[in-house]
């Protein structure tokens, strides 16, 4: 893992790219080619991805390297089965020219979709015109092209990630997630439980970084879902009592660099706070004399409400995608389980019948933990405790249709991917067993082991970055 940046968005800051979404090459109207992906038993669609073409000095090398990154997004996901390369029959495939069809639908191949790119370097400005095709096979006719100019080469990955997430989106009608970021806590080998640093890598795992320096016991970030900017917990010295600790939520700046505290009252502890949709709010718990409740704090003001009043422990709030809706844990029923309730407090008719401003979702023996609620708005992700395993779930926002995609040893603190389609969460595999960083599809399948540098604990999942654009 690289040491601390002073701007660890600066690599990002000259990702300023010109687009052409029409390249030519029209075709008769086709039904477009999609896969559809419901419940565990869909077929993934198998999609072939030649080496780019390129042209100009060093060109040929990032083309390798973009299609291979490339390669990988898409492998990594659920939805796709990538054709081996070895299994390629038509190989002087040219960008300006349409493939030779049957040559993909042989057995052996027998390719769904084909991609087909190219990778350009400008000798005059050093520029990067990244342009590709995306070929419906059996339709035999082109679904999608685009191009891309960045201003230099070294924005390749990016790029990579980019063109996965227009197939993604292009073939499933979602949008991608390719092109984003995971904060984390990272943690050395052995380190005591409230030791971590916090860092920052791609979705893939690569350009991992440190975020802070001296900050060693940092818990629970979690990302804005609008811009560069992270809520976190910091055990801290206590300036009151000297030895002691105390726990102090932050928020930062990933681009600036600016690093504030949040709310910190007097005999009180504010914890598990997380943003509003929008990035204008955010709820936390707040303890005042071993009780905890929900509150609600407008950033810009700093003005804050209470929402709930009991003398129960609420915590783990998490708003729903259009901001009305807030799920979190309470105690209030014997043992920790989901409640729903209005972000305005006010009454609501409950799933399970009967009016309240707080309505149970969850009626299970287990111990519920860690909910987040998807940014499609259609299921609710926790953690569960039971039968001596912790477990990662999902549910219905109206407490129906409750699935356990994990079953470890110890998974925790599930995080959405941008889409809504890919939960990454935190395992540790067994006892004495460092926790790393995994990966699910919704439906339950494709696990997949995150690369770290050293153990990792509590993933966020950040927004797609953004790019600034000029139509060309």
């Amino acid at each position: 893992m690289t040491a601390v940046r002073k701007n660890p968005m600066r690599h990002l800051k000259s990702f300023v790219m010109a687009v052409a979404v029409t390249l030519g090459m029209a075709a008769p109207a086709v039904a477009q080619l999609r896969v559809t992906v419901v419940g565990e038993e869909y077929v993934p669609m198998r999609i072939a991805v030649p080496d780019f073409d390129a042209s100009g000095n060093g060109a040929a090398e990032i083309a390798a390297q973009l299609s291979d990154v490339l390669r990988k997004d898409l492998a990594s996901s659920a939805v796709f089965e990538l054709v081996d390369k070895a299994a390629f029959i038509e190989r002087d495939l040219s960008f300006d020219m349409a493939p030779r069809y049957p040559d993909w639908q042989v057995a052996g191949v027998a390719a769904q979709a084909l991609v087909v790119g190219n990778v350009i370097i400008n000798p005059a400005n050093n520029n990067m015109t990244v342009q590709f095709r995306l070929y419906n096979v059996f339709g035999q006719s082109q679904q999608f092209a685009r191009q891309y100019t960045v201003v230099t080469p070294l924005n390749w990955r990016r790029l990579a990630h980019r063109v996965a997430d227009d197939i993604f989106s292009q073939l499933t009608g979602d949008g991608g997630y390719f092109d984003s970021r995971v904060v984390f806590v990272s943690k050395t080998p052995g380190e005591d439980m409230v030791r971590g640093r916090l860092a920052i890598m791609d979705q893939d795992g690569a350009n991992a970084e440190f975020l802070l320096s001296g900050f060693t016991s940092v818990i629970n970030p979690r990302f804005s879902p609008t811009d560069q900017r992270i809520l976190y917990g910091a055990y801290v010295p206590d300036p009151k009592y000297p030895g002691a600790t105390l726990l102090r939520t932050y928020l930062y700046d990933i681009e600036t660099g600016r690093q504030e505290v949040l709310a910190e009252g007097p005999n009180s502890m504010d914890y598990s706070a997380r943003f509003s949709p929008d990035g204008r709010s955010i709820a936390l718990s707040r303890a005042v004399g071993g009780n905890s409740d929900i509150y609600v704090i407008e950033l810009a003001r700093r003005t804050q409400r209470r929402l709930t009043n009991d003398a129960a422990i609420d915590t783990s709030p998490s708003f729903s995608p259009d901001g009305k809706m807030l799920v979190f844990v309470s105690d209030r029923g014997l043992g920790p389980q989901l409640y729903i309730m209005r972000e305005d407090g006010a009454q609501m008719n409950c799933p399970k019948g009967g009016r309240d401003t707080t309505c149970r979702i969850t009626f299970d023996s287990g111990r519920f933990t860690d909910p987040v609620w998807s940014p499609r708005g259609d299921w609710i992700a926790f953690s569960r405790q039971g039968d001596g395993k912790f477990a990662i779930g999902v549910i219905r926002t109206d407490g129906s249709g409750m699935r356990i995609l994990t079953d470890g040893y110890q998974d925790e603190s599930p995080t959405w991917s941008p889409n809504g389609r890919v939960i990454a969460f935190e395992r540790t595999a067994s006892r004495g067993a460092g926790p790393k960083l995994w990966s699910i599809d919704l439906t339950g399948r494709n696990l997949r082991r995150m690369t770290t540098p050293r153990d990792a604990t509590n993933p966020t999942w950040g927004p797609l970055l953004k790019v600034d654009a000029a139509q060309q």
